[in-house]
């Protein structure tokens, strides 16, 4: 099949270990991002299928009406960027394992990192160090604070274990279900969504982003976290209301974000409000960006090419499709 792959910026995947499950299928690799529908899609005028880089770019009707050849998109997790219903409609089957065993670890770890970035003062200490200026503050301790996990899921539950590990006290929230399993599991769970953000020091969010979890985190929320307290988001921007995040910043309350994920990416904007607050914490959604991480996810995807290219596709999103 005529494979190519979307958005691969740094030209990874070719020295990844699971590259070699493509052998024997035409591929074509594309390193930079397209956002224009007419010209992405005459790179992809002879695509047999298209491989999705997460959620980079968007698949819509407008752009599925212009590649009639387009048999199969292979992606992995969840696909709000894509147009089931437009995918159907065209005949392209859809191939995701939103299922997939195992935690990404490549997240959590950034998430923690993020946090100790934020307590320690890190990138303002570095910038001050390097500014020939030395110290340019005090930072805090993890040991004996308190992190707040919303989202009781595989994420959150390593991003727990590195946080006892420091000696932080971890409570939880949820949905009804997620707090049920977390009691059920020996957890704390806070005694109000209020006072899970009013005594939580650091607050994190590991949710799926859907119809049900978007802006699920409100001003009204941030406005119960204390001066000093941090966010981190390396889920989904849009699980935050719009505009919230710098309505709480520029009252005070979190005292300190750190997010990793904006609801406009790539984010090119220096002058940005968000992104330019002096109490904002900024990786440029690099939570899944290791080799390690890449190659584990690349491999499900390829995989399921092969399957289709086998007749005996897997992990069908829109098996309606399939056949006709």
């Amino acid at each position: 099949m005529k494979v190519h792959i979307l958005d691969d910026w740094f030209d990874t995947l070719g020295e990844l270990p699971c590259f070699r499950l493509l052998e024997g299928h035409d591929v074509t690799v594309w390193t930079d991002h397209e956002p224009d529908p007419a010209s992405l899609a005459a790179r992809l005028a002879d695509a047999d299928c298209v491989v999705l880089f997460r959620e980079r770019t968007r698949v819509t009707r407008d752009l599925l009406e212009r590649l009639p050849n387009l048999r199969l998109i292979s992606q992995r997790g969840a696909w709000p960027h894509v147009d089931v219903d437009a995918c159907t409609d065209a005949g392209v089957l859809l191939c995701s394992n939103k299922g997939a065993d195992g935690a990404n670890y490549a997240a959590a770890e950034l998430t923690f990192a993020l946090i100790l970035a934020a307590m320690r003062q890190l990138p303002q200490q570095m910038a001050s160090v390097k500014a020939g200026a030395w110290q340019m503050g005090v930072g805090r301790t993890l040991r004996g604070r308190t992190l707040g996990l919303y989202g009781y899921g595989r994420i959150g539950r390593v991003v727990a274990d590195y946080a006892r590990a420091f000696g932080m006290n971890v409570v939880w929230w949820s949905s009804e279900a997620g707090r049920d399993r977390a009691e059920a599991n020996g957890e704390v769970v806070a005694t109000s969504r209020a006072a899970f953000f009013a005594d939580s020091d650091v607050v994190s969010l590991h949710l799926r982003l859907t119809p049900e979890t978007r802006g699920i985190v409100t001003t009204e929320d941030l406005a119960c976290m204390g001066p000093k307290s941090v966010l981190v988001n390396t889920s989904r921007a849009g699980l935050i209301a719009p505009g919230a995040l710098l309505e709480g910043l520029n009252a005070g309350r979190p005292g300190l974000a750190a997010i990793d994920v904006f609801d406009t990416e790539p984010m090119k904007d220096p002058a940005d409000l968000l992104l330019a607050h002096p109490n904002l914490i900024a990786t440029p959604h690099i939570g899944f960006v290791t080799e390690d991480e890449f190659d584990k996810q690349f491999s499900d995807i390829f995989a399921q090419v092969n399957a289709y290219a086998e007749g005996a596709p897997i992990h069908m999103v829109n098996p309606s499709v399939y056949g006709q």
